[in-house]
C-alpha cells in the first residue's frame, strides 16, 4: 500500500468534525463550519496489514494519544479537508520510512587533528598574552 492509500484509508476511518473558523469569508464565515478536524485513534488502524499498523502506531504514538490534525485557512470545507488529508499523508510517509542505518564512528583525519591542535596552540598563545607579567 502506498502512503496516499493509507492516508485515504485513515481519513475514512477517522473522526471528522467541522466548526467555524477564523479567517477569510466575511459574513459567511460566521454561519458556515469550514474548519476541518480529523482525529485518528489506535482503533482506526484495524484492517491495515500488521507491519504497517505496528509501524504507524509506534511512529505516530497512537497508543498514547490520538493524532489530531486540523485546517481552517481555506474558505471551503472541502479544501480544508483536502489539506488535512495531505498533512496526514506526509505524516504517514514519514512514519513508514525505514530508520536510518546506525552511525559507524570514524577516526578523525590527520589534517583535522592537525587543524585542531594548531587552533589550540593559537588560542593558548592569545590567552597567554593576556596574563599579567610576573615581577
Amino acid at each position: 500500500m502506498t502512503p496516499a492509500e493509507i492516508a485515504a484509508y485513515l481519513a475514512e476511518r477517522g473522526t471528522w468534525t467541522y466548526s467555524r473558523a477564523s479567517g477569510p469569508g466575511g459574513q459567511r464565515r460566521d454561519h458556515v463550519a469550514t474548519q476541518a478536524r480529523l482525529e485518528v485513534t489506535d482503533a482506526d488502524l484495524a484492517g491495515l496489514p500488521a507491519p504497517i499498523a505496528t509501524r504507524l502506531r509506534a511512529a505516530l504514538a497512537l497508543a498514547d494519544r490520538p493524532l489530531r490534525l486540523r485546517s481552517g485557512t481555506e474558505r471551503l470545507r472541502e479544501h480544508n479537508r483536502a489539506r488535512v488529508v495531505a498533512r496526514l499523508e506526509v505524516k504517514v510517509r514519514g512514519a513508514l520510512e525505514p530508520p536510518p542505518p546506525p552511525r559507524r564512528p570514524t577516526r578523525p583525519s590527520r589534517a583535522s587533528v592537525e587543524r585542531r591542535l594548531a587552533e589550540k596552540r593559537r588560542r593558548a598563545a592569545t590567552k597567554a598574552g593576556r596574563q599579567t607579567p610576573d615581577d
